[in-house]
C-alpha cells in the first residue's frame, strides 16, 4: 500500500484507521506513509505561499512548510510521551505517534484541499496583506481541524481502568495549547513563506517580535485602522 492510499484510508474512515492505531496495526508503516504524503501535499501548499514572491522563494516555502510542522512535532511530541506515560498509559511510543502523525496528515489534506482557492487569490488579487491574511485563516483552520481530530483520537486511546482521567485529561488540553503556541511561534521563525512585495529573496529574516503581535498590525493594514 502506498503512501497517499493510507492517507485516503485515513480520510474515508478515521474511525476504522483509529481502532487500527489502537490495536497496533503495521504502526510503523502507517507512520512513514503519512509523514511522506503530508509532506508532499504540505510542500505544495508552501509553492502556492512562495509563488507570491518568486520562483525561489516558492522553493524554500516548498521546504519550509513540511519543516514547520515536522519541527512542531518533533519538539511537542516528547512532552505528551512523558506525560502520558506519568500517568500510567500503557500505549506504546509508536501510537502516540501514529495517532500525531494521524493529525498532521488531516491538516495538510486539508491544506492541498484549499490549494485551488489559494492559488485563485494569487492570481486575482494583487493585495499582499489579503493573500496573506486569507492564508493565515485557512492554514488556522486546518490546524482546529487536526486538532480537534488528535484530541478526539486521544480520548479514544484512553485507558478508562487507570485513575486520574481527568487530570490526564487537563495535561491533554494544556499540552494542545503548547502545541500550537509552539506551532505558530515556529512559523515565525522559520518565515518568511510568502516574501514582502518588492523586496529581496530570503531564506530567513531576524527574529523579532511575535506571531500575534504581527497579526493584529495586519488585520488593522487590511481594514486601515493603522
Amino acid at each position: 500500500m502506498n503512501s497517499f492510499s493510507v492517507l485516503i484510508a485515513l480520510l474515508q474512515d478515521r474511525n476504522q484507521f483509529l481502532q487500527e492505531i489502537l490495536k497496533g496495526v503495521k504502526l510503523q508503516s502507517k507512520i512513514i506513509a503519512l509523514l511522506f504524503a503530508s509532506a508532499i501535499f504540505f510542500g505544495i501548499y508552501g509553492l502556492i505561499l512562495g509563488a507570491s514572491h518568486s520562483i525561489l522563494q516558492s522553493i524554500s516555502s516548498f521546504i519550509k512548510l513540511p519543516a514547520l510542522y515536522l519541527l512542531t512535532l518533533i519538539i511537542c511530541f516528547p512532552t505528551l510521551y512523558i506525560f502520558s506515560v506519568i500517568f500510567g498509559s500503557k500505549r506504546s511510543f509508536k501510537q502516540y505517534l501514529a495517532l500525531l502523525m494521524t493529525a498532521m496528515s488531516i491538516m495538510s489534506a486539508i491544506l492541498f484541499g484549499f490549494a485551488p482557492v489559494s492559488l485563485f487569490f494569487l492570481l486575482s488579487t494583487q493585495s499582499y496583506e489579503f493573500f496573506l491574511l486569507l492564508n493565515v485563516v485557512i492554514m488556522g483552520l486546518s490546524g482546529l481541524l487536526g486538532i480537534k481530530f488528535f484530541y478526539e483520537g486521544m480520548q479514544l486511546m484512553a485507558e478508562p481502568e487507570i485513575p486520574g482521567q481527568e487530570t490526564r485529561t487537563k495535561l491533554l488540553q494544556f499540552w494542545l495549547f503548547l502545541y500550537a503556541f509552539v506551532g505558530t511561534q515556529m512559523a515565525w521563525t522559520l518565515r518568511p513563506f510568502f516574501g514582502s512585495p518588492g523586496g529581496e529573496f530570503q531564506i530567513f529574516r531576524q527574529i523579532e517580535g511575535n506571531f500575534y503581535l504581527n497579526l493584529i498590525y495586519l488585520i488593522s493594514r487590511i481594514f486601515g485602522w493603522s
